[in-house]
């Protein structure tokens, strides 16, 4: 059916929300019906503010004893014609990856939201990291791609889950919403339309639900209870889901199209946002999340002290604004990755450029200051010829 406006359910208007409230809120917005959760810091927020909200809207909600419970009646309820989400943060996550793999596998649309924390293991359940940013990617076994974004504000939590499951219904696939502590318990207004854009999936009866001819790979999704001979496995399988575990071509030309289907429509999917670039900064701040913001403040002041510093905010992660990334760091002499973890994004960008990519990186269960990226750069303007 493609893309069309609906009427937004909750009244236009401004609202002072909590940012895993307007992640509810936006899911609801965009026609999310079902929830399957586990209480799981700090993500409990979007569960409870949904369970609310579905009492206005006639939506499900069931509390399962584990996030592998989750994600497995997540799965079923796509495939019955629902747009599913669930929230969660680390340990959860782990527990829901070999059915991520599954859901990929099957092409099953359907929203996951990582509000993450401090890892690995327990960590710190309260305090706010960006760990997850590689798992999401790699996390289940074989080769397939998901879509992940990545809100810096409260407003942009709402929109971003509005459009992640517009990609999980457009491209067949599991879509993360990528957040992090700061950005779920942050408290900010929040603008609401009343009108909402939403993708409708395409049933085509008749036709295989698992092979298209269509140049972006992706085929019509029918449900449960159509009158269609569904077939779901996970297993290898032809165009209309029977099992073919033990024909190479098979399993070649189905895991070239679910990886194709993401890659070739990149430029579709990737969005990012860009400051203080027109004039060919020296310093290049790539930066995701809640650290964006404090690399954009950072970047305001170091440009009052005469230092030509630019910010490329990631708004998508998976898949990488590759092309994005190289062309906005081509005439830099440095390139700042500044992140609450260890580098892993560091290393991605460093991979696309082959040259050396300075990490800032911060696991101390803190939210990075703008002071922070600021010495950083001082002190290399400082020691740097």
């Amino acid at each position: 059916m493609g893309y069309r406006k609906i009427r937004g359910v909750t009244p236009p208007g401004q609202y002072f929300l909590q940012g895993d409230e307007a992640c509810a809120e936006g899911a609801v917005a965009a026609g999310c019906r079902f929830f399957a959760g586990y209480p799981i810091t700090p993500a409990s927020e979007v569960m409870e503010h949904i369970v609310r909200r579905f009492k206005d809207c006639d939506g499900v909600f069931v509390q399962m004893e584990d996030e592998i419970g989750s994600i497995a009646a997540m799965i079923g309820a796509s495939w019955a014609g629902a747009k599913p989400m669930t929230s969660t943060s680390g340990p959860g996550l782990s527990l829901m990856m070999e059915n991520i793999g599954y859901a990929a596998m099957t092409e099953t649309p359907l929203v996951i939201v990582d509000i993450q924390r401090a890892g690995p293991s327990t960590g710190q359940a309260t305090r706010p990291g960006s760990g997850d940013m590689l798992q999401v990617k790699y996390g289940s076994h074989g080769d397939y791609e998901i879509i992940a974004l990545s809100p810096w504000s409260v407003q942009e939590i709402y929109d971003m889950t509005i459009r992640a499951f517009n990609l999980a219904e457009r491209f067949r696939v599991p879509v993360f919403v990528l957040s992090d502590e700061g950005v779920g318990h942050l408290r900010e207004n929040v603008t609401v339309e009343q009108e909402v854009t939403v993708f409708e999936r395409d049933k085509a009866p008749g036709q295989p639900p698992f092979h298209t001819d269509e140049p972006g790979g992706v085929p019509p999704m029918p449900c449960f209870g159509d009158g269609e001979k569904l077939l779901v496995t996970g297993s290898t399988h032809d165009p209309f889901g029977y099992r073919k575990t033990q024909v190479s071509e098979v399993h070649e030309r189905l895991v070239s199209r679910l990886v194709g289907k993401i890659r070739n429509r990149a430029d579709e999917i990737v969005d990012t946002d860009s400051y203080f670039l027109d004039d060919g900064p020296d310093v290049l701040l790539v930066a995701y999340g809640i650290t964006a913001r404090a690399a954009l403040s950072a970047a305001k002041v170091l440009r009052d002290e005469g230092q030509k510093v630019g910010l490329l905010r990631l708004r998508t992660i998976w898949p990488f604004p590759e092309r994005v990334v190289v062309e906005s760091a081509q005439k830099c002499k440095e390139v700042v990755v500044p992140e609450l973890n260890q580098g892993q994004i560091c290393r991605e960008i460093e991979r696309l450029l082959d040259r050396d990519v300075i990490s800032l990186p911060q696991t101390n269960g803190e939210t990075m200051k703008p002071t922070k990226i600021i010495e950083f750069v001082r002190e290399r303007a400082v020691t740097q010829p």
